[in-house]
Order: structure tokens, then C-alpha cells, then sequence
């Protein structure tokens, strides 16, 4: 089986080195990071820190080098998904593609140019150490990377999106990691304020979510989990980077607004994050 990891940053570089390890599929990356591409190339894809991998890949910047694939994962930032389908959408003609981005919306953008899009969501987190080599931060994905099919992905999905939104946008503002905003009572308090409207806007979509938001942002506050986690919107904002949070806090407010929910909370964030993004 060929699969394709379109976008391998630090979470497509997760399913891009453990795939790469078993011996029927041929794994292939697509990423514009010439540097990162070149190392692959050369080196390989090396995992650290919670899972020690390494994967064997082809990798490219070019779109026309790409083979026909019968999968592909898009792992992009949410606000490039769509400019990254539009170049690879030709590897994927008798093929699908699997997103596993985070926010709402994303698989829309993908169906606009591949006619078979897989909604999923992935909970691993990492950073991209150097180019060809990434730390992977999720403690639990220790025995691998388990996947599961299901009927209705969007619990799933909208469990993610809440966490996310709930967490990530406070560590950004803050600069804290997960663990220390958890630990200061305002800002948990602000993260179940959160996480209130996020259930309020699936709720109204007659979704039910998979698990509970809280527990999981409790989970990850573990020492022994993501306590000293900086989330990828924090990576973002110290690289001076374009931040997610359209997708998230903006996604939750914009379903809030098309079904009737208000999401103070969420908009109020939104601001906060878009004026950080202004003043660079």
C-alpha cells in the first residue's frame, strides 16, 4: 500500500515514521520545508522521547513527484489544508484522504478537490526538534499509535476541537504550558467556561461527545502526560507564526452563530489571539 503524509510537520512526521516501519507500505512525504524534506531523504525520520522510531521514507517539496497513492493523511495547519490539496489532489484520483487537522471545517476543504475524505482526529503531540528528527510528546502513544473506524467521527472530532480550544488559545496568551494553566484556578475556570459553550454548540448539532472534555484536560495535566506540554498555538505564537484559532475558537463560535448558541467565551479568545497576531 502507498500512503502519502501530506504535510509532516510534527504530527504528520508521527504517522510518517511509524508507518514507515512496516513492510508493506511505501510511505511518501509532502512538506515545504526543503531543509526538513532533504533530511528525510538523507537520514530518515527519527522519533524521540515518548516512542524512540525510525522510519525510512521518500520525501519531497515537489507536488509532481508524488506517486499515485491510495491514501493519503493531511496533517497541515488547518489554514493550509486547502492550498495543499489543491497542489497533491492528482496523487489521490482513485484514492482517498484522511484528515487528521485540528478544527472544524477542515474536511469541506478537502472534498472541494478529492472525491473520497475520511473525517478523523488524532490526539498525539510533538515539536519538530530538527530537521528529520521529532520529539514526540504524548506519553501514552508509548505501545504505538492505535486506530479505530467509526460510524460518526464527529463526537470524536468535536471532542478534540473542545480540548484544543479550551486549552491551547490560554497557553498562547499566557506562554504556560498545559500543566501551568491548569494549576491556576482562574484559568481552569476559564477552560471549563470553555469547554461549556463547546458542548453547548455540539450538543445542538445533536452530537454527542465520545468523552468528557474536562477529564481529558485534566488527564493531560499529569506530570507523568503533558504537564510541561507547550501547545502547538504556543509554538506558534513564539515563532511568530499564523495560529490555528480560526479553527478552533472561531470554528466554535461560527457553528454557535448558525445554531442559535451564544459563545462569549470563544469570541472573546478569538479577539484576544487575532490582536496578538496584529501586533507582530
Amino acid at each position: 500500500m502507498r500512503i502519502c503524509i501530506v504535510g509532516c510537520g510534527a504530527v504528520g512526521s508521527l504517522f510518517a515514521a511509524n508507518l514507515a516501519t512496516l513492510e508493506d507500505v511505501d510511505v511518501w512525504a509532502f512538506d515545504l520545508s526543503q531543509p526538513h524534506v532533504d533530511a528525510i531523504a538523507e537520514r530518515g525520520l527519527r522519533l524521540c522521547g515518548a516512542g524512540d522510531v525510525h522510519g525510512r521514507l521518500n520525501a519531497t517539496s515537489d507536488p509532481a513527484a508524488l506517486p499515485a497513492c491510495e491514501l493519503g493523511i493531511v496533517a497541515t495547519k488547518a489554514m493550509h489544508a486547502e492550498s495543499a490539496i489543491a497542489a497533491t489532489a492528482h496523487v489521490f484520483a482513485d484514492g482517498a484522504v484522511a484528515s487528521v487537522m485540528n478544527g472544524v471545517g477542515n474536511e469541506e476543504a478537502l472534498a472541494r478537490h478529492v472525491r473520497r475524505v475520511i473525517r478523523g482526529t488524532t490526539f498525539p503531540a510533538g515539536k519538530l526538534l530538527e530537521p528529520g528528527v521529532v520529539q514526540w510528546d504524548d506519553a501514552c502513544t508509548w505501545a504505538g499509535m492505535p486506530a479505530h473506524a467509526v460510524a460518526d467521527a464527529r463526537p470524536a472530532q468535536w471532542r478534540k476541537v473542545i480540548f484544543n480550544a479550551a486549552s491551547n488559545p490560554l497557553g498562547a496568551l499566557t506562554g504556560l504550558t498545559h500543566g501551568r494553566v491548569c494549576e491556576r484556578p482562574d484559568l481552569r475556570a476559564l477552560v471549563s467556561g470553555l469547554i461549556d459553550e463547546g458542548k453547548a454548540v455540539a450538543s445542538a448539532q445533536g452530537i454527542t461527545l465520545d468523552a468528557d472534555p474536562e477529564a481529558l484536560i485534566d488527564h493531560a495535566a499529569k506530570p507523568e502526560v503533558g504537564y510541561d506540554h507547550k501547545a502547538s498555538m504556543l509554538q506558534d505564537v513564539e515563532a511568530r507564526r499564523e495560529t490555528e484559532i480560526d479553527y478552533l475558537n472561531g470554528g466554535i463560535a461560527r457553528f454557535g452563530r448558525e445554531h442559535g448558541v451564544p459563545t462569549p467565551l470563544n469570541e472573546a479568545i478569538l479577539a484576544l489571539v487575532k490582536g496578538l497576531e496584529r501586533s507582530w
